[in-house]
């Protein structure tokens, strides 16, 4: 395989703007995070990529988990994270999320979330995959994501102290000048914005810290719920820095988005797990539970892995590419005031939950790997930190999900470690620094890669995995580093992330010789305490990929 780029080719910057804190994503990680830097005093620049609602936090139907129940505490819903991270979470990031997770639901609450409510009062809560309580909060019924951003969005647009740029690709973090030891601090970025006036183009910002919250990856392949700006460009950014990446391999699959047709691509419509939590089941073509009685002993609300795993075989054993998911018997009143979104999302496909059940397929979902972080949302590199770097969210590895994310509590994670890096924010920050450092050869792939990308991931890398599709995997994405005489524009700065995201997550999963999570490799089906413990990936000076184990220390 070529080297890999160290920067994008771009043209140099034509505009300038400098701010505190610049943060890169407007998802929940991102807009929670410009809320506690404001808080802390800090001028915040928000970069997103598109529309400020238009990343994944919208498409969340199910809600947020915390233990906000009666007969609930953090100590329950830690065991439940444990347990669905089989084995490789780190539990004291773990114990944090719980244990600061119902405070941050409450203040999101207090901020004007309109949460469901019980009768009396308090919020509603219903139970999905892996969860042992009732603990997952909800709006709109099957709108939490939706309802959720509009909250932040209110609160970052009522702040004159946050400026907003939409339509703006990052392609590159600044660097300042080399310290004694360790790398260079991360200044600032370089960015592309589309129809910005006087700030159109290529153009820097500068910052005395930068947080990535640019959500996840799952645009690398042919089906995914993630929406079409979700293709991994901040680990591909933070790579390219220098930064450490952890558990790639682990991508969630979700057992049910919906099937809309064999040769569907790109985003598909999701079916939220929580219908399964008010008693709808999966069932194969001739009406039989996909989910026997004598396995989990939550059936149809285990783990997602292990129903993903159980749908694949029992799709492969009927040879269909997709099952059902029956749930008639919660009746027509549930349905609809339950789950309005997506009865109504699947009535426009021709299909009515009421009186017939609803096809669904696997398809990725989430990343519980991503940028290496600390406690405090802080990027680690190869001997210690990145100075002036954060990222949160999907992006992010906190050591939170592990092998598996449990069903919801991503969201709360967005919420819990954008908290904490304003704790580290207000800590206090180094004055600003000119960035002076621009190292490594530069490139850039060809547009149409992506959609060559997308079937060589999914074909070798999806839900099943083996030595031999992995390898051909590898051997296809080196196929298309080839050096071309791509032109740069957005399209091929997208499609040159998603190349080196995809190179990282085939390379840590050919590593991974084990089954364990949502890492399923058909040569190896148990786990290996050898393998319990975390890769770590990073990009060497000479443009190489390296990947190295870390077994759990706890």
């Amino acid at each position: 395989m070529s080297p890999f780029a160290r920067r994008l080719t771009a043209p140099d910057p034509g505009w300038a703007r400098d701010g505190d804190v610049v943060i890169v994503g407007s998802g929940v990680a991102g807009l929670a995070a410009a809320l506690h830097a404001r808080a802390a005093g800090l001028s915040v620049v928000l970069v997103t990529k598109a529309l400020l609602d238009a990343g994944s936090t919208r498409w969340a139907q199910g809600g947020i988990a915390a233990a906000l129940g009666p007969e609930d505490d953090p100590e329950q819903h830690l065991q439940d994270t444990l347990v669905a991270g089989v084995g490789i979470c780190d539990e004291a990031a773990v114990r944090l999320l719980v244990t600061e997770g119902p405070t941050r639901v409450l203040e999101l609450a207090a901020l004007g979330a309109r949460f469901d409510r019980a009768a009396g009062g308090d919020f509603a809560l219903t139970r999905e995959g892996g969860h042992s309580r009732d603990r997952v909060a909800h709006a709109g019924g099957d709108a939490t994501g939706l309802e959720v951003q509009r909250a932040l969005i209110a609160a970052v647009r009522a702040d004159p102290g946050v400026e907003v740029i939409q339509h703006a690709l990052v392609l590159d973090l600044l660097r300042g000048p080399a310290p004694a030891s360790g790398p260079p601090p991360v200044v600032g970025l370089t960015l592309h914005v589309l129809g910005e006036g006087t700030r159109d183009g290529v153009g820097a910002i500068t910052a005395r810290a930068v947080v990535l919250a640019t959500g996840g990856l799952g645009q690398i392949f042919a089906s995914t719920t993630n929406p079409p700006v979700s293709t991994g460009d901040g680990v591909a950014v933070a790579l390219r820095a220098g930064a450490l990446v952890t558990d790639l391999e682990f991508v969630q699959f979700h057992p049910t988005s919906l099937w809309v047709g064999g040769a569907a691509h790109g985003q598909q419509p999701l079916v939220s797990e929580a219908v399964r939590g008010e008693g709808a089941v999966l069932i194969d073509g001739a009406g039989r539970r996909v989910m026997p009685a004598d396995g989990h002993p939550l059936r149809d609300l285990a783990p997602r892995d292990i129903v993903t795993k159980q749908m694949s075989r029992v799709m492969t054993e009927t040879g269909t590419d997709h099952l059902f998911l029956d749930a008639r018997a919660l009746g027509a009143d549930l349905l609809l005031a339950r789950f309005p979104t997506i009865v109504a999302t699947c009535r426009r496909h021709g299909i009515d939950p009421v009186t017939e059940p609803i096809p669904v397929t696997p398809a990725a979902h989430y990343a519980s790997g991503g940028v290496r972080t600390d406690e405090f949302g802080r990027a680690a590199a190869v001997g210690g930190r990145l100075p002036g770097l954060y990222a949160c969210g999907e992006v992010a590895c906190t050591g939170v999900h592990g092998a598996n994310r449990l069903a919801s509590n991503s969201l709360l994670e967005g919420l819990v470690y954008a908290a904490r890096i304003g704790t580290a924010l207000a800590a206090g920050l180094p004055p600003r620094i000119e960035p002076t450092t621009t190292e490594g050869a530069t490139g850039v792939l060809g547009a149409e890669v992506l959609r060559e990308l997308t079937a060589t991931m999914t074909e070798g890398a999806g839900v099943l995995r083996s030595a031999a599709s992995l390898e051909g995997a590898a051997k296809s994405l080196a196929a298309q580093s080839a050096p071309a005489a791509a032109v740069p524009t957005p399209d091929a700065w997208e499609a040159t992330n998603a190349h080196l995201v995809g190179s990282a997550l085939v390379a840590a999963a050919l590593e991974r010789r084990e089954t364990r999570g949502c890492h399923w490799r058909e040569d190896f089906p148990a786990a290996a305490e050898t393998y319990r413990g975390h890769l770590v990936t990073h990009l060497s000076g000479d443009g190489a990929l390296r990947t190295d184990y870390e077994p759990v220390t706890s």
